[in-house]
């Protein structure tokens, strides 16, 4: 029997994406899925997912043919995320932060920098991580602490890196740093390609996670690590404007992973009030029920719609790309929340034990509301640029 998912209508996308989001969604039930629930019990990598996104050249979306990558656009890599993480969060993160890690590369990084890197990280040989958040600045950039200093031809790197997502079994961090301690704050940050492992750098602690949980959240100590200054990326004071327009792409992946995740237990939902009776006929006859579903598969597919207007408006490069990268995250992230919230509701005491996949979803759709801007964040910048528009 179909799925709710497999009705959307594709009229929005090309031959070639809904040829992938059909390939990678049976991908994701036959290979992925049966994987999601011992990847959540155990908290452990999946290396072999890794392997087979790695295999089926997913992880090679956002990379350039010329490196050896498939060339995606953003939305082309918005509708994998979002198929990969409707059946399993953890997983779909392997391809957000391949592409996360390796923005700064593509939007500043020079040829000779990307011909070096790339083609490792399309092949899924490395994996790449973002190094951003600290203990003492998360939604803060402009206070991080880690310094990086010039010394000849190299900078000497120290400091503390929390919550960074593959931190643990990356190849390559793109790491930020104070270079100019005593600039104005917007010009104080600069950005590294940073190779681990390498001496002076270790892996301090992983996180112990509410969802997400095979997916290693890391804190990264640096004590005198050397990156050769060919590793800058861009130039010195770059940095902040760096992180800022590579989380303006990156969040659509995101709320693509959110509209997945809402996705994955919506089709359990509708699934579970088919089959499950009570007092003689189906749970999903009953009006309250049903009005909760009818809710649901709205609430999706208006994010849906959503993210794929901001992917466009943000490949198309106008000057509201972070109001659309925001409005998407923050009406999937929200989304997310409250349709697995509502599918835990539909299946009662089944939604609650592991059972079900939905007490899993529920808990991985947390998530999309804090990272890479927290909501709260996400309003901030959407009303900014309402409020910063000339007055008609």
């Amino acid at each position: 029997m179909a799925t709710v998912s497999a009705r959307n209508p594709a009229d929005r996308l090309t031959e070639e994406q809904v040829l992938l989001r059909d390939t990678v969604r049976q991908l994701a039930t036959e290979r992925i899925a049966p994987r999601a629930a011992e990847i959540d019990r155990t908290a452990t990598f999946p290396e072999d997912i890794r392997q087979l996104l790695a295999e089926q050249d997913i992880l090679g979306l956002p990379f350039p043919v010329e490196h050896g990558g498939v060339g995606g656009d953003l939305l082309t890599v918005c509708i994998a995320i979002e198929e990969i993480a409707r059946a399993c969060a953890t997983s779909s993160l392997i391809l957000i932060v391949q592409e996360l890690g390796s923005l700064p590369l593509l939007l500043a990084g020079t040829p000779a920098q990307q011909t070096r890197f790339f083609p490792r990280l399309a092949s899924g040989t490395a994996l790449a991580a973002f190094g951003l958040t600290e203990p003492e600045a998360g939604s803060d950039a402009g206070a991080l602490r880690t310094r990086a200093v010039r010394d000849g031809d190299t900078y000497v790197l120290d400091g503390t890196k929390r919550f960074i997502t593959n931190g643990s079994v990356a190849g390559l961090i793109t790491v930020f740093a104070v270079t100019d301690p005593d600039g104005p704050k917007h010009r104080r940050l600069s950005c590294f390609a940073v190779e681990v492992p390498t001496e002076g750098f270790r892996v301090e602690r992983l996180e112990h996670k509410l969802g997400i949980r095979g997916s290693p959240t890391a804190e990264l100590a640096f004590e005198g690590v050397r990156v050769p200054a060919a590793n800058l990326i861009g130039a010195e004071g770059d940095g902040f404007s760096i992180a800022m327009a590579t989380l303006d792409r990156s969040r659509p992946g995101v709320a693509a992973q959110a509209i997945g995740i809402a996705q994955g237990a919506l089709d359990t939902a509708v699934a579970y009030a088919r089959n499950r009776r009570q007092f003689g006929q189906r749970i999903g006859d009953f009006q309250m029920v049903a009005a909760m579903l009818a809710d649901m598969d709205s609430q999706v597919e208006a994010a849906r719609q959503l993210l794929y207007t901001a992917c466009l408006e943000i490949e198309a490069g106008g000057p509201e790309v972070a109001r659309w990268s925001a409005m998407c995250k923050l009406i999937a992230g929200d989304t997310a929340m409250r349709v697995t919230t509502d599918a835990v509701q539909v299946l009662g005491g089944y939604g609650y034990i592991d059972e079900f996949p939905v007490e899993r979803m529920m808990r991985d759709a947390k998530i999309t509301q804090i990272y890479e801007g927290t909501q709260q964040v996400q309003r901030l910048v959407v009303a900014r640029a309402l409020l910063g528009r000339p007055g008609s």
